[in-house]
């Protein structure tokens, strides 16, 4: 989803000032452990697999031999975010562009693979306007997301043709993601004029409403039996908090500084709140037990930042903190087989503002 735009908040805002940067050459000869930090035990490997630009949150394919992730690197030819492909043993640079699968039109979020591995499903708001449309970062000094009214979900071949159009509804549906027991989709839609879940068919059919309660819903997945989804959630409960947020969300915008983590099954039943952190926590992501949830946090951080990966147990305990990076880590998503994870980082970018993806080899 527009997740990204964190990134670009946070490089923005707190990057180093200076714009020293190495060459992709350069940062390619990193010896691959040393892109690891001392206390960051569960990787027993890493290896940087892009060079340059805004990259993040990178899906594997069902068999773990693909990645498909999005870009906004104006050298590939791009203005704003779209999807693109790579094997997983592949590195790329910001000179040579991989394979987009996207249509290179409007602003695309959140790709995901099929289970034939043949296919994509990502959200665009190419129908509304070809063009990138604006993204605004703040808002009467607040940081601020746009929800686009545009957004609708697609499927593509990986050249990049759409095949189907699974949402065809006013406002915004984006933030899909499949099941790895192949047969669901969970998505964040607007369609009851609040931001909430909503799972489907892999071909559109039997939409089902998951989430209820007022605030932002999103950032969905389920659990390796896909028996479960975990989720981030903006829940305002003040009589001033509900008019902030009703009022952002009539013009299209939510405000995302204050995100807790939920967990419920798959229908919604057992809905419960899995951390009570404070600050943003996002992008989780289960653990291959299924046991644990991975997720990315700034609740120790004073001034907003740096953004870190921590595990905590599905009841909501063992709370424990995995990489240790002054800047941003984020997006963690595991392979099928559970060897590896991929998440996007502002770690050996030279000083700069780039976010690339990692690949770390995993070891509990």
């Amino acid at each position: 989803m527009n997740r990204i735009y964190l990134i670009i908040f946070i490089i923005t805002l707190f990057a180093c000032k200076h714009d020293a940067k190495k060459s992709a050459e350069n940062i390619s000869e990193t010896v691959e452990d040393s892109l690891i930090y001392p206390e960051e035990t569960h990787f027993k490997s890493i290896r940087q697999v892009t060079f340059g630009g805004d990259n993040a949150e990178a899906y594997w394919s069902f068999d773990d031999k693909q990645i498909v992730f999005q870009s906004n690197n104006k050298k590939w030819g791009v203005n704003c975010d779209q999807m693109f492909l790579m094997n997983a043993n592949q590195t790329v640079n910001d000179s040579i562009a991989p394979p987009m699968v996207s249509t290179g039109k409007g602003r695309t979020t959140c790709s995901y693979f099929m289970p034939d591995n043949k296919h994509v499903i990502y959200a665009s708001t190419h129908l509304g306007n070809e063009n990138c449309p604006d993204t605004p970062l703040r808002k009467n000094g607040k940081y601020i997301w746009p929800v686009y009214n545009t957004f609708d979900i697609f499927v593509a071949d990986l050249e990049g043709n759409i095949v189907n159009q699974l949402t065809n509804e006013i406002g915004y549906d984006a933030e899909p993601t499949i099941s790895p027991k192949g047969d669901k989709i969970v998505f964040t839609s607007t369609r009851s004029g609040d931001l909430e879940l909503y799972t489907m068919n892999l071909d559109g059919s039997d939409v089902r409403q998951i989430t209820d309660e007022l605030g932002y819903d999103g950032g969905a997945f389920f659990s390796p039996d896909g028996t479960k989804i975990i989720f981030r959630s903006s829940r305002p409960k003040t009589e001033q908090e509900i008019k902030d947020y009703k009022k952002l969300l009539s013009e299209g915008l939510v405000e995302p500084t204050d995100m807790e983590l939920y967990i419920c099954n798959a229908d919604g039943s057992d809905l419960r709140q899995l951390t009570d952190l404070g600050n943003a926590n996002w992008s989780p992501f289960f653990h291959p037990s299924g046991n644990k949830i991975l997720f990315s946090s700034n609740f120790e951080a004073e001034r907003g930042f740096p953004f870190n990966l921590y595990l905590i147990d599905i009841d909501g305990k063992n709370l424990e903190r995995v990489t240790h990076s002054e800047t941003f880590d984020a997006f963690p998503v595991f392979s099928n087989d559970g060897k590896y994870l991929a998440f996007s980082s502002n770690r050996n970018n030279g000083g700069g503002r780039d976010t690339n993806l990692f690949i770390a080899e995993w070891q509990d």
